[in-house]
């Protein structure tokens, strides 16, 4: 232990000029903490042997909103973005605010608040922090001060792009995507920029425009790979998550999104590839010109994409190393690539699928179900389109050759019976998309055998070594170290480290708050820490809230923190705040009216359950509306909803709204505030 000790406090003396591609052994400056992705730390004084020793060291208190973030820790600061794309910077030896830089996204990004949660990460290069924000600046802070150097504007101020994701920061450039394939109007692509200046470097465009008039080398080269006028709405294939840098091969790889709309018959009339949406795109980092490409949903149907986490390692298989890429993106299926060539190596599900029976080897394609794309009326499809696993980060340790995956096992039905394939908008309001496609049974828990579970899956063999029940449909994400721990936090307010070999616990923390972010190890003066942020937000608390009601959680009085641990850590955490009871409002002016409160209930799934919940039940990314007293006035809903009054606090204004459907989402909510019981607690409705 001397030796691990003397080891730590060396590392935490490196200068503070690293990038994520050469991060010192007790610093974590990037996403995945090195340009790999590996979301692993060398450290070891923290394992199987002293891991019970673990206890609280500092807490922070965070204000409401996203927090479901991955720290970064340089030198002995920890920086976190909460919120639409807030960055805080932290003492990491104490939790002490150092400063705060507030990106006032909420009263620039409009419309673009209707999409997206918040900010999820944030890089450090060169003494400064690189975040993008909610409505779409790509901004420089001075890591000392948290005073801007540079702020690049990285998407059109008036579209549906946003940025959620986290920079990537190398050999002074850094490199941003953006997210909004979901909403339409979309033509994803990545930008590289200086990473003293700001300048604009290069662009690479993931899916064509039109033909008639757009240069770009991807537009030449993949325009007959689509059909019809996909340029007319965007097309989608945003790279909003992954995005990794090679420093071997000096390249970077893009997980790149669905398409939009997301049924190819709406889309792309009459089929094709429809690259590069559902593709790992490799490109040269100096210039941006493409390098190769694999496509995992040729013909994209399903909202399936490769925007989850990339890991790079070296393997050896059949006998000799191979530098690979690998990915479980959320069509189901674990994915190896040799990311010189690009040319698949192995793959096989990881949960379960339906869609597909098998990825054909040769060719690289995947083998389709009968019926998977719908042809013949609604298909039980597995995944849903929340993925097998989605954007909380995948870990990999270069001891254990294990990945481990948050997994989620669920199904849905789908099709596009009955809907009007020949338009992309939506009758009775002009400016509500139609993707194409109907769903049913994705957010209730209908199918025998759903779940989710901290898997570890050798990439070698594509095989489960063992697996661990999670609560809820969202695992958090993971982080390995040296010490051969997996730390991960649950919905049920536990964080957890388990033996990385074994799967079998070690050590259990009662956060009085569900966790969905990834935790991170840094050292400093020969002390190893572990930080994670508490609190639910994004799909988890949105269109999942049905399901994790079950575990008491409340937007505002949730415990939001940033929680650090250590060795014979001795501080006592604070408790968290009550929920408020979701009793049934006394409302008496509400007067039922069954046909209004069926039509309201359609118009609420499309515009509100998003981040309101599933059936008005709200799990921690929204407040809870059944219990809101603004239904009951129809001005009040009306000025919040089509007036913006409340978009300061992170509200989307939709002022395109027809007024009867508002009407009709009203008087909705009132009907699911009169159907709970007068003794509901926060979480059982």
């Amino acid at each position: 232990m001397w030796i691990s000790g003397l080891l730590l406090a060396l590392s935490g003396c490196e200068a503070g000029s690293r990038s994520g591609s050469e991060a010192a052994a007790g610093d974590w400056p990037a996403y995945g903490r090195t340009a790999d992705e590996q979301h692993y730390s060398p450290l070891d004084q923290i394992n199987a042997e002293t891991a019970p020793r673990l206890g609280l060291v500092w807490s922070h208190d965070l204000p409401v909103g996203m927090s479901a973030t991955q720290p970064i820790e340089q030198s002995g600061v920890v920086y976190i973005t909460t919120g639409h794309s807030d960055v805080t910077a932290l003492d990491a030896k104490s939790g002490r605010r150092q400063w705060i830089w507030e990106s006032n996204a909420r009263q620039l990004a409009g419309d673009k608040l209707r999409q997206g949660y918040g900010a999820r990460g944030l890089a450090y290069y060169e003494g400064r922090i690189f975040v993008g924000t909610h409505d779409g600046r790509l901004v420089a802070l001075d890591a000392a001060t948290g005073e801007p150097v540079w702020t690049a504007q990285t998407v059109a101020k008036g579209d549906n792009a946003y940025i959620s994701g986290a920079p990537r920061a190398f050999d002074g450039k850094v490199i941003i995507g953006f997210g909004g394939a979901d909403g339409g109007g979309v033509r994803g692509y990545v930008s590289c920029y200086d990473s003293r200046t700001g300048k604009l470097l290069w662009k690479f465009y993931i899916v064509p425009g039109n033909p008639a008039t757009a240069t770009d080398e991807t537009t030449k080269a993949v325009s007959s790979s689509w059909r019809g006028q996909w340029w007319k709405s965007g097309g989608g294939g945003t790279a909003w998550n992954a995005i990794v840098y090679d420093p071997e091969l000096k390249r970077f790889y893009i997980g790149t999104g669905n398409g939009y709309p997301y049924n190819q018959k709406l889309r792309s009339p009459g089929g094709g590839d429809n690259l590069y949406l559902s593709s790992i795109v490799a490109v040269d980092a100096e210039t941006g010109k493409y390098v190769w490409h694999y496509q995992i949903n040729p013909g994209e149907q399903w909202d399936y994409k490769a925007t989850q986490d990339i890991t790079l390692a070296t393997l050896d298989i059949h006998g000799r190393p191979r530098k690979v890429l690998m990915q479980a993106p959320t069509n189901g299926f674990f994915y190896v690539l040799d990311r010189e060539t690009g040319k698949l190596i192995s793959a096989k599900p990881y949960t379960k699928v339906t869609w597909a029976s098998k990825i054909d080897l040769i060719t690289g394609r995947p083998v389709e179900n009968p019926g998977a794309r719908f042809e013949k009326g609604l298909f039980e499809m597995w995944p849903t389109i929340a993925g097998g696993h989605n954007w909380p980060p995948q870990s990999f340790s270069p001891k254990t050759k294990l990945v481990y995956i948050p997994t989620i096992n669920r199904g849905m039905f789908i099709g596009d019976e009955g809907l009007d394939l020949t338009t992309q908008t939506r009758k009775g309001y002009p400016n509500n998309i139609n993707v194409g496609m109907g769903i049913t049974g994705n957010f209730e828990p209908s199918l025998a055998g759903q779940g989710s579970f901290l898997l570890a899956w050798d990439p070698i063999t594509q095989k489960a070594r063992w697996k661990v029940p999670m609560p809820g449909f969202w695992p958090a994400g993971t982080m390995v170290t040296g010490g051969n721990l997996v730390f991960q936090g649950q919905m049920d307010n536990k964080f957890r480290a388990y033996d990385a070999v074994s799967g079998n616990p070690v050590w259990s923390y009662d956060t009085r708050a569900p966790i969905v972010a990834a935790a991170i190890s840094y050292s400093v003066e020969g002390r190893q820490y572990i930080t994670v942020l508490t609190g639910n937000g994004g799909s988890s608390g949105g269109y999942h809230g049905v399901m994790e009601q079950q575990f008491k959680i409340d937007y505002r009085s949730q415990a939001r923190r940033v929680l650090t641990f250590a060795l014979d850590g001795k501080k006592a955490l604070p408790p968290a705040l009550a929920a408020p009871p979701k009793i049934r409002p006394v409302d008496p002016g509400y007067r039922a009216n069954p046909a209004l409160e069926r039509q309201g209930a359609g118009y609420y799934a499309l515009a509100c359950g998003t981040c309101h919940g599933s059936g008005g039940a709200a799990a921690g990314t929204a407040p809870d509306l059944r219990i809101s007293l603004a239904t009951q006035s129809e001005e009040t809903f009306l000025a919040i909803v089509r007036e913006g009054v409340l978009m300061p606090q992170g509200m989307p204004r939709f002022q395109d709204m027809p007024e009867n459907w508002v009407l009709a989402i009203r008087q909705y909510l009132r009907a699911r505030g009169q159907a709970l019981p007068p003794t509901t607690r926060s979480g059982d409705g």
